[in-house]
């Protein structure tokens, strides 16, 4: 599906100057004219309350509130115009459990530094392309974690689409958490 990403507007948050003039040269390369910008994750939350941006890109240690604060702020906050929009954080981490916390916190993609041109073209077109489920559930708000079907998969089947759900006592999860579908309106 063909993209124009100068319809697309991007809140960049990061608190390093040379790092944040990167992504916004990256960005600027890939199409993108509209790039609002934040130097920390505070900052960044008035700025996204005021813009509602298309796609935020975050850096994740920053402060005095981080990338994964920004997005628990984002997805769980009242005060919040898209709690949908797809969130890339970047990080110089790439452990499992890094990953894990951002999964969990509601990141839509992750992307380690140092990061090309073309990292960041293939987050851009997946998220644009490739919009996950939202999952709202009593302790989860975000895209659905789970990116693939798991054929050897044994443990309790609790999402709608799920085949076979057996009355294991998690069914009461199921009916509290709903599934929502999300659109990109800057796809052309």
């Amino acid at each position: 599906m063909p993209v124009n990403l100068e319809k697309l507007s991007v809140l960049v948050v990061e608190d390093t100057l040379p790092m944040l003039r990167l992504i916004n040269a990256v960005l600027g390369s890939l199409g993108v004219r509209n790039i609002c910008t934040a130097l920390n994750g505070e900052r960044a939350f008035e700025v996204f309350r005021k813009e509602s941006p298309d796609i935020v890109i975050a850096d994740w240690h920053m402060e005095p509130v981080d990338g994964i604060e920004l997005t628990r702020l984002i997805r769980r906050d009242s005060l919040s115009p898209n709690r949908m929009v797809p969130i890339i954080l970047l990080t110089g981490f790439s452990a499992v459990p890094r990953v894990a916390t951002a999964r969990d916190a509601g990141v839509t993609e992750f992307m380690v530094k140092p990061f090309s041109a073309n990292d960041m073209a293939k987050r851009l077109s997946y998220v644009i392309n490739k919009p996950r489920d939202f999952i709202d559930a009593p302790e989860y708000f975000g895209p659905d974690r789970r990116r693939r079907r798991n054929p050897d998969y044994g443990g309790p089947f609790r999402r709608e689409e799920d085949d076979g759900i057996a009355d294991d006592g998690t069914n009461d999860d199921k009916k509290k958490a709903r599934k929502i579908r999300q659109s990109a309106p800057y796809s052309s």
